[in-house]
């Protein structure tokens, strides 16, 4: 009987030592598979309660122990065991079914389910399995109900945990060893079926990873706009539809494989396969970790391409391969090469540009093989007449029709640019550029000299041109082209097609042209000018009859200029208009001044400009200035030359007629200089005629008194005044006296006074 027991007892420790060994070896398979794959956790998490498990066994031999402490530490391990095991059971299936259980909740269920197993096991054995299998049970049931929607695996594995729930009551029937060792061997049977079906769950989830990764990858690649392509030993295996439509794959019917020999040959140079081959084999020994060029391309069709190309080494299929990224930036290029050539080009000829010149002669210069080279500028004279006379459109033909015969008309060596509106420059290069550019001024000639021949007209052109040597003119670009600027400007003062060839004196007058300009531009800006007066006397009593304005130039730093010398540049750039408001508006200012201080204001005479005279506005803004003075119209004169006169007489005869019409006096000025005639003075209301101080000065001769005495005689039948200029003699004054003459003006008298001494010529002789 004894040994029947022992042998008995010695099958139960088989059995538990057989569950053990399941228990430990399905954990910690469970725990390498989440090792593996750190996203399936409830692998770790029931991995763990497997492994927990085999203290069962353990503790419930304890609890056989005679021993009170070893029985104790049985039942406390009876008690936390299955407590523990069903805490992480519910957080592993939790995490299997995607249903994350909090961690207070976790805490709360293992402290409850450890206390209930203590309440109830010290009470009684078979009661504590009963109750624990209840528990079991419940919640198998309720994690059955998580997993029965998903896949296979994760229905297996609900029908084993209700299995193992429904096995704990084995020992509850049959409370004995033998109750025991038959729940053993079931609980061994579906620990090992759990521990399968849970791996074949986790496989599943991660080849649904797998695919889903794949899936990504596809969606991404395959729609994307970006070419990607993975090589293998130089062999695509893999290119997306953007890297095939990059290249036009679909329009040739005899398209190699992709980055073939073949594939390469059509579409890229020699030269950059040889470069892309040597990165490539960088990125496969791995001394460069990642790649990149650019360049152009053709398509298998033959069309360009500008592509941009990344590639890093990665794995395919387990083998080292290399993923290309190519970005195709075909379109964006174009706009850049279109935006350059817009910004380097005439838009009207198709020629380059000033900008373009100044980049071939910076590149020209630099190049240490360029021994001379030689710029021409070239300038339609009057091409102004062709829009005035045909407009824009046959003015825009002409520079075209130009542009054209220069182009073909000329060598090869010669590149012909247009800087803007009608001057163009020829540019060439060579060991004697001066000879050369000689002959080719010669070939310009002779091109010009038959006309060009438009849709609808036909026109002969004179053309100036200016030619700058390097180095000899200048050794750098702009004063290159500020050389031969200036000599074209020196050529438009010769008739026809003419040549100048650029000197210092020319480059000097035309920069001192500019800077004068500069000067005369700031000096009105700050008011730099100031008046003079020199009287006016009769002939007959030497009594003060009127001032004349005469403007000067107080230049910071240089000092006092002569109007001889701004007047002219003031002319000629259009500043005269604002210079003479300016001095109305400062002589206006003075007569204010006289009256307020009590003086009775002799007239002021001022000099009026032939660009003045062209102004329908400039009669309204002389009024505009009296009243903003409060003087009246009498005190103010204006005088314009004959030539002006003369020039704009239809102009001159209206705004005169309004002025007289205002009460303002407007007389001749320099008579006798200009196209002198009987009907200008019939025809202009004028007031008064002042002779030219060169008809006063060889009187006091018979001659020089009869042609003086002539125009004072025709101004009384005219009724007109007569006021002689440059009187610096007594002789002078007596012979124009004789003459007729109503009034003089010059040195004799007083030179052009400050305001104080004009002051006190008021004061003194009126």
């Amino acid at each position: 009987m004894s040994h029947s027991l022992s042998r008995a007892f010695s099958i139960v420790q088989y059995t538990f030592a057989i569950y053990m060994a399941v228990t430990l070896i399905t954990g910690a398979a469970l725990l390498m598979v989440w090792r593996q794959d750190r996203s399936q956790s409830f692998t770790a998490q029931l991995g763990l309660s497997h492994l927990i498990w085999t203290g069962y066994p353990v503790a419930y031999f304890a609890t056989h122990s005679t021993n009170p402490l070893v029985h104790g530490v049985g039942v406390f391990g009876l008690s936390i065991v299955p407590s523990l095991c069903l805490t992480l059971m519910v957080a592993g299936i939790g995490s299997l079914s995607r249903r994350q259980v909090a961690r207070p909740i976790l805490v709360a269920m293992t402290v409850t389910l450890t206390i209930t197993h203590v309440v109830v096991i010290s009470h009684d054995m078979g009661l504590m399995q009963g109750v624990s299998a209840s528990i079991n049970i419940a919640i198998s049931l309720m994690l059955a109900n998580w997993l029965w929607r998903m896949g296979v695996g994760e229905r297996i594995t609900a029908g084993l945990l209700i299995l193992a729930g429904l096995n704990q009551f084995n020992f509850v029937l049959q409370p004995t060893d033998q109750g025991a060792m038959l729940q053993t061997v079931f609980a061994t049977v579906l620990r090992l079926m759990l521990a399968l079906a849970l791996m074949y769950a986790a496989i599943n989830r991660t080849a649904d990873g797998v695919r889903r990764m794949r899936d990504r990858f596809f969606l991404l690649t395959e729609r994307a706009h970006q070419g990607v392509a993975v090589i293998i030993d130089q062999q695509c295996v893999y290119s997306n539809p953007a890297f095939m439509s990059a290249y036009r794959v679909d329009k040739v019917v005899d398209a190699p494989a992709p980055l073939s020999e073949s594939w390469l040959d059509r579409t890229s140079t020699y030269a950059e396969r040889v470069y892309v081959r040597k990165l490539l084999t960088q990125l496969r020994n791995g001394s460069l970790a990642q790649a990149e060029w650019e360049g152009e391309r053709r398509a298998l069709d033959g069309q360009p391409l500008y592509l941009r190309f990344k590639a890093w080494p990665v794995e395919w299929d387990g083998q080292p391969a290399i993923q290309i990224v190519m970005s195709d930036e075909t379109a964006q290029h174009e706009s850049a090469r279109a935006l350059l050539w817009q910004a380097t080009h005439d838009e009207l000829t198709g020629l380059p540009n000033r900008s373009a010149l100044l980049q071939r002669l910076r590149e020209g210069i630099a190049d240490s093989r360029t021994a001379s080279l030689a710029l021409v500028l070239l300038d339609v004279d009057r091409f102004k007449f062709f829009n005035d006379a045909h407009g824009h459109t046959v003015g825009d033909e002409v520079l075209q029709s130009l542009a054209t015969r220069l182009q073909r008309g000329l060598e090869d060596t010669v590149e012909v640019m247009r800087l803007g509106e009608d001057e163009f420059a020829l540019l060439l290069r060579g060991p004697d550029a001066e000879n050369d550019a000689r002959r080719l001024t010669d070939a310009v000639k002779q091109l010009l000299a038959e006309p060009l021949r438009l849709t609808a007209h036909e026109f002969f052109l004179d053309v100036s041109m200016g030619v700058a040597v390097y180095p000899q003119a200048a050794s750098s670009p702009e004063p290159l082209l500020q050389a031969a600027n200036a000599a074209m400007h020196a050529a438009k003062r010769l008739p026809g097609t003419s040549v100048s060839w650029a000197s210092e004196q020319q480059t000097q007058h035309l920069a001192s042209s500019f800077r004068a300009e500069q000067a005369l531009r700031a000096g009105l800006h700050h008011e730099e000018f100031t008046l003079m007066y020199q009287p006016k006397v009769a002939a007959n009593t030497g009594a003060l009859l009127g001032f004349e304005a005469l403007v000067r130039w107080d230049r910071p730093g240089i000092g006092r200029i002569s109007p001889m010398d701004f007047i002219p540049a003031a002319e000629r750039n259009g500043l005269i208009v604002p210079l003479g408001e300016l001095i109305i508006t400062q002589a206006c200012r003075q007569i204010a001044n006289w009256r307020v201080q009590g003086f009775n204001a002799v007239p002021v005479a001022v000099n009026v400009s032939p660009l003045q005279l062209l102004d329908v506005q400039f009669p309204v803004m002389v009024m505009k200035t009296l009243k903003e003075f409060d003087i009246p119209p009498q005190c103010l004169s204006l005088e314009i030359t004959e030539t002006a006169a003369v020039a704009h007489m239809d102009q001159a005869c209206e705004q005169i007629t309004q002025l007289r019409q205002y009460g303002i006096d407007v007389a001749l000025d320099d008579f006798g200089t200009g196209f002198s005639s009987l009907n200008m003075l019939r025809s202009l209301p004028l007031r008064t005629v002042k002779i030219d101080r060169s008809l006063i000065d060889p009187m006091p001769h018979v001659d020089a008194i009869a042609v003086v005495k002539a125009i004072c005689d025709l101004a009384a039948v005219l009724q007109l005044k007569v006021v002689a200029e440059g009187v610096e003699t007594e002789d002078h004054a007596r012979a124009a006296l004789q003459a007729g003459c109503d009034a003089l003006q010059g040195y004799l008298f007083a030179k052009p006074l400050e305001v104080d001494e004009a002051t006190r010529w008021l004061g003194e002789r009126y």
